[in-house]
């Protein structure tokens, strides 16, 4: 009887541990492919929270990458300014927005800023992240514990390499941006 039982907690650890593990997937949708990314809650819970419900609710589709620089970041999230299917859409104006959400409490953690890494986009107030974020093209350890990284690709960088860059004498402003098709929880 003792080892049913202990077989039974077992068995519901591991398939809870799975629910828990597939909640934090999500897909970003790019027009050269699906992008498999996981996000970080146990060191940045707010921002995975703020993330999955923007996120979920579709406030990310159609938001382009507004400045992305060569051989260092993609910048995307402005759901205010950024959204090309919106009547409030004004690439000279993507960046400076956010949602209608309240800024977010900084959550620097020790995950280094690596190829691949999610971290919010903020003002020079470290409590200032709302909805943008960036996916580093390569490590940039200067960032290391002054942004909130919340999350990294597991799958398809390939697709985000391929993301329009910026003019980098115009601090990465992309014209004719590239965007999100859709994000959303696996």
């Amino acid at each position: 009887m003792n080892k049913f039982v202990i077989k039974i907690i077992i068995l519901l650890f591991l398939i809870t541990n799975q629910s828990i593990a597939k909640e934090n997937i999500m897909i970003l949708k790019l027009k050269d492919g699906d992008v498999k990314i996981e996000l970080y809650e146990d060191v940045a819970p707010n921002h995975v929270k703020r993330i999955k419900e923007l996120a979920n609710s579709g406030k990310y589709d159609n938001v382009v990458f507004h400045r992305v620089i060569d051989g260092f970041m993609a910048q995307t999230g402005d759901v205010k300014f950024g959204n090309s299917e919106s009547k409030d859409f004004d690439l000279r104006r993507a960046g400076m927005g956010g949602s209608d959400l309240p800024d977010l409490n900084q959550e620097f953690n020790s995950l280094p800023h690596d190829r691949g890494t999610l971290s919010m986009a903020r003002s020079s107030d470290p409590n200032s992240a709302n909805s943008q974020f960036f996916i580093c093209f390569k490590p940039a350890p200067f960032l290391d514990r002054q942004y909130t990284v919340f999350g990294k690709v597991l799958e398809g960088m390939e697709f985000v390499d391929m993301i329009k860059r910026g003019d980098e004498s115009n601090n990465g402003a992309v014209t004719d941006p590239d965007k999100i098709i859709s994000f959303k929880s696996k």
